[in-house]
């Protein structure tokens, strides 16, 4: 090991290349991790920022927000389910919204949530009607405290009192109020999706901790199928795009992992056969081909460290200078790791393929020059 690192620092021209490359993989593959990251928060942080076990939707629903309609006597079924604690209602409406000192054609998706169980961040009373708490992303869009945005064809007026982090929902900026100021701006803007007092679209319901198995079942059975309980999780994955986005970036990162392994066999595979009279040398005065093959992994990984750290630094540079709102990309400690083990793991696994040239090397025929 002693020998291999000492070759890296007296001749680091040789591995260059193989660092340069690697370290274009490794930017890539954190690019590629912090960009679904970022699209998964926008689409899913309204559901993450919830404070609550379930989501209930109605039954004939498909799981979907927008479909669901929860009427009173429903939400009171709910309630009375042993182990339910609380119990709070959402509503949702996807508008745009005018902002002063943009064009007037210039219109800025929102989505406004009327809640009354209140989302982390957001204060437990829900504020006035016609006032509403902006989710931080909309400060890239000129939204600022004391801004009175209009929302929709009927230019419903709604006054920022303050803002949340983390709370966007399918990549679009949120507004949150009280469930009276989403009804009121829903039946001005969307005559077809009136709801009358007491209507929701969604239950939040938290859950008695000692009796909260089996909770989701029991409210849907109680309410005779009327309801479709989901967790947090659950909901999350049901939301239109959100898994497919998951499938596709995974499957080019997996592609990208493959390319390391492939870059770094190759590499790794060239320096043994040039090194192969020096290893016959060193087979000759008695280290064995294990000892040989650990400095060739220590050097490996080695160049995927330096390689990885370049790529998280790229990242976080990334992350500081990408403006709110605009790229949906996030670098978390969580993801940086993962991509720098990962491609830890992929110089290891694309070294191994020079152990059997390792193995196979004679020392007289090394140093007799014969391959």
């Amino acid at each position: 090991m002693t020998l291999a690192l000492r070759e890296m620092r007296r001749r680091p021209g040789r591995f260059a290349i193989a660092t340069v490359i690697l370290t274009l993989i490794a930017i890539l593959l954190m690019f590629l991790g912090g960009l679904l990251d970022g699209l998964v928060a926008s689409s899913t942080g309204a559901y993450r920022i919830q404070n609550g076990d379930l989501l209930v939707y109605s039954g004939n629903s498909r799981d979907a927000l927008v479909r669901s309609r929860i009427e009173p006597a429903v939400r009171q079924q709910v309630e009375s389910v042993p182990g339910v604690a609380r119990v709070g209602g959402l509503g949702t409406a996807q508008l745009g919204g005018r902002v002063p000192g943009r064009g007037p054609r210039d219109l800025v998706p929102i989505v406004l949530f009327g809640y009354d169980l209140a989302p982390r961040g957001l204060p437990a009373t829900p504020p006035p009607a016609g006032t509403v708490y902006a989710d931080d992303s909309l400060r890239a869009k000129n939204v600022k405290v004391g801004t009175t945005m209009q929302l929709g064809p009927a230019r419903s007026p709604v006054t920022i009192l303050g803002f949340v982090s983390d709370s966007r929902y399918s990549g679009q900026g949120t507004v949150w109020g009280s469930l009276d100021t989403w009804r009121q701006v829903l039946n001005a803007n969307r005559p077809d999706a009136r709801v009358g007092p007491g209507v929701v679209q969604a239950l939040v319901v938290q859950g008695d901790s000692r009796t909260s198995a089996g909770l989701a079942e029991r409210i849907d059975r109680s309410t005779g199928g009327a309801t479709a309980s989901l967790t947090i999780t659950q909901a999350i994955d049901a939301l239109p795009g959100v898994s497919q986005q998951r499938t596709v970036f995974n499957q080019i990162i997996g592609v990208t992992v493959v390319i390391a392994i492939v870059v770094v066999a190759l590499f790794f595979a060239l320096l043994t056969v040039e090194r192969t009279a020096l290893y016959g040398v060193l087979k000759a005065i008695g280290a064995s081909s294990r000892t040989l093959f650990v400095g060739v992994v220590l050097q490996a990984v080695v160049v995927a460290l330096i390689a990885s750290l370049i790529g998280i630094a790229a990242a976080l540079v990334l992350d500081a200078v990408i403006p709110a709102g605009t790229i949906p990309f996030v670098a978390t400690p969580a993801r940086l790791a993962s991509s720098a083990v990962v491609l830890v793991v992929a110089a290891v696994v694309g070294c191994a393929f020079s152990l059997r040239r390792v193995l196979r090397i004679d020392p007289a025929a090394a140093i007799g020059g014969t391959p």
